[in-house]
C-alpha cells in the first residue's frame, strides 16, 4: 500500500478526513521553507502538497503566484525541490505530492523527471495542466516507477468527461470546489456534498476538496463529506505576513496548521 492510501485509510479508521497542506517549495527560502514543511509535518498534516516554483503558474491566484516567484527569485530550481523533499525524508515518512505544471515535467524528459521525483522520496504527481487524455506519457511513467497520478475535477466538469479522468488517477481525485484560481475566499462552495457522490459514482479512490478554504469551520464542512480537505493559501499568507521575521514563520505555521486540521474529525463541532 502506498503512503498516499494509508494516509486516507488511517484518517478513514479514525473517523476523520485526511489534512492536506499546501505550500510552494523553497518560499522564501531553501532553509525557511524546509523548516516549514518540517513544522506543518508535526502539526496534524497528513498529506504534503509541495508546489514546484513556476514562472507561468496560470492556475494560481496572487497569494500562490507570488510564493513562487519568491522562491524563483530565491534561487530554487528542480534540482533543489528534489533535495528539499530528500531533506524532509530524513524526519519524515507522510506523503509528498508535487503540485506541478507540465513544461516542468517534460522539458528534461517525462520519464527521467518522475524518475528522479521518486527517488527524491515524492509520493505523487498532480499536473495542473495536463488533461487526462494527453497524460498517457506521465501516467506510464508514473506506473513504472511507481509515483501516483492525482488528477482535478472541477464544477464545470461533465458527468462523461469524470470516468476518463478517474481512470488516470491512482493516488486520489482533487475536487476543486470553485471555479477559478486559488485563493482564500469567505464561504465555502454549496455544492460539495452533490459533487463528492458525483465523483464516488465513478471511483473508489480518495475525494479531496480544495480551493479556498481558510478557517476550520469550513474545513469541518468539507470534511462532513470528503475523503481529504486542502488548504494552501491560507497557509502561504502566514509566511508572506512573516517576511520581515522568517524565524518565526515556522511557529506561525504550526499553529495554524493545528487549529485548521482540528476541524477535519467528522461530527466534532468546529
Amino acid at each position: 500500500m502506498s503512503r498516499l492510501a494509508q494516509a486516507f485509510a488511517r484518517a478513514r479508521s479514525q473517523d476523520r478526513a485526511a489534512f492536506v497542506a499546501y505550500l510552494c517549495a523553497g518560499d522564501p527560502d531553501f532553509d525557511t521553507s524546509l523548516a516549514a514543511c518540517r513544522a506543518l509535518l508535526a502539526s496534524g498534516v497528513d498529506i504534503l502538497e509541495l508546489g514546484v516554483p513556476f514562472s507561468d503558474p496560470l492556475a494560481d491566484g496572487l497569494t500562490n503566484q507570488l510564493a513562487a516567484q519568491r522562491a524563483l527569485e530565491s534561487g530554487m530550481t528542480a534540482a533543489r525541490v528534489f533535495e528539499l523533499v530528500r531533506r524532509l525524508r530524513e524526519t519524515s515518512d507522510a506523503p509528498i505530492i508535487f503540485y506541478t505544471y507540465y513544461n516542468l515535467v517534460f522539458s528534461g524528459g517525462v520519464d527521467a523527471y518522475v524518475r528522479a521525483a521518486k527517488g527524491a522520496g515524492a509520493d505523487g504527481l498532480l499536473t495542473l495542466d495536463l488533461p487526462p487524455e494527453e497524460a498517457g506519457e506521465v501516467v506510464t511513467a508514473c506506473r513504472t516507477h511507481g509515483l501516483d497520478t492525482v488528477f482535478i475535477i472541477a464544477p464545470t466538469t461533465p458527468e462523461s468527461r469524470i470516468p476518463v479522468i478517474t481512470a488516470a488517477a491512482s493516488g486520489f481525485i482533487y475536487y476543486v470546489s470553485r471555479e477559478g484560481v486559488t485563493g482564500v475566499q469567505d464561504r465555502v462552495a454549496g455544492n460539495i456534498p452533490e459533487a463528492v457522490a458525483r465523483i464516488r459514482r465513478h471511483t473508489a479512490l480518495p475525494v479531496a476538496v480544495g480551493f479556498g478554504l481558510s478557517s476550520r469551520a469550513q474545513v469541518a464542512q468539507v470534511a462532513a463529506y470528503a475523503d481529504g480537505v486542502v488548504v494552501g493559501s491560507a497557509l502561504v499568507n502566514i509566511i508572506r505576513e512573516h517576511l520581515g521575521e522568517r524565524a518565526n514563520i515556522s511557529a506561525a505555521l504550526a499553529a495554524r496548521a493545528a487549529d485548521l486540521s482540528a476541524g477535519v474529525g467528522r461530527g466534532v463541532p468546529a
